[in-house]
């Protein structure tokens, strides 16, 4: 445990600079954009330019960029993303408001992908190089190669306009009814996963097969232990081991594929707030949400790692 807790906090200890890198890059990057908040402010308005100027000496946007820097990281410290130019509303409530539907919407994809990349990953490895396998590798490949807008919108197409059986859009908040959220998520989450799903079903199939062929796994076959029970008691638990560092990165893709997904069925997650908000100009609101997804993203992964070093005793006692 001591060694477990060594490395947690090292992984901890870097995510300071790691942050710091982030907030600096979004911030920069959002000082080049061409809308200019003062402007954004008083949209429809007609303001004068002492209108103009007051607004940016009130809002420090006329200090040196290092004093904005430090303004920015010290409101952000206390929990202040500022305000929106357009309606005055706090960044953050609006990004705590999208956040869990977002959040809702990326982690039922991955459950999808990772149910479908061990079934499909460990059959095809069982039947290696025979029809269920090349049945399998063609469809994985298929999957890799359709972009998630494509899929939903035959998903839209087929699933909820022809037959009826999932709404096409909208939202239902799982406290009102559990039935209808899971209705309005789950085409949304079929179409964020299966990208992902096929990519890890090849990952998952490779990694299968390499413990398949190993010594133990022979000699337990032909002691008389039951192929289920060597699979699923030995060969899964070592074989799983290098498509977890795998799944960090693909949270990472499905945090911003949710981005496209929920504009085409009408989630009022954060890709709708954000895209929302480049459309009508409000950099603040964009910041935000850029902001928290690239962290969101950092502490999966630090999650994902700290799975990693759990299931991998080799890792574990270099630690």
């Amino acid at each position: 445990m001591a060694q477990i807790a060594r490395m947690l906090l090292r992984r901890i200890a870097l995510l300071v600079p790691l942050m710091l890198g982030i907030v600096l890059f979004v911030f920069l990057v959002m000082r080049f954009s061409d809308v200019d908040p003062a402007v954004a402010h008083f949209q429809g308005a007609n303001p004068t330019e002492q209108q103009l100027d007051d607004y940016r000496e009130e809002h420090g946007l006329n200090d040196p960029l290092p004093v904005r820097y430090a303004a920015f990281v010290g409101d952000l410290l206390r929990g202040d993303m500022g305000l929106s130019v357009l309606n005055g509303r706090p960044v953050l409530d609006q990004v705590t408001t999208a956040l869990p539907l977002t959040l809702q919407l990326t982690f039922m994809g991955l459950a999808i992908a990772i149910v479908l990349s061990v079934v499909f990953g460990v059959t095809a490895a069982i039947y290696r190089d025979r029809a269920p396998d090349q049945l399998i590798r063609v469809v994985s490949l298929v999957g890799v190669a359709a972009p998630a807008f494509w899929v939903a919108l035959l998903l839209i197409q087929y699933l909820a306009v022809d037959l009826g059986w999932f709404p096409s859009g909208g939202y239902v908040n799982p406290g009102d009814s559990f039935t209808g959220w899971l209705k309005t998520m789950t085409l949304p989450a079929v179409a964020l996963s299966l990208h992902v799903a096929a990519q890890l079903i090849r990952i998952v199939r490779t990694a299968v097969v390499e413990e398949l062929d190993k010594d133990y796994v022979r000699t337990a076959i032909g002691s008389g232990l039951p192929p289920v029970v060597v699979v699923g008691r030995n060969v899964l638990r070592n074989a799983l081991v290098n498509p977890l560092t795998v799944l960090g990165l693909r949270v990472g893709y499905l945090l911003g594929g949710a981005v496209v997904i929920e504009t085409i069925f009408s989630l009022p997650g954060m890709g709708t707030l954000m895209i929302n908000a480049v459309k009508n100009g409000d950099p603040a609101v964009v910041q935000g949400v850029v902001l928290t997804v690239a962290v969101a993203f950092v502490v999966v992964n630090l999650v994902i790692d700290i799975l990693y070093l759990l299931v991998n005793p080799r890792l574990r006692s270099a630690a």
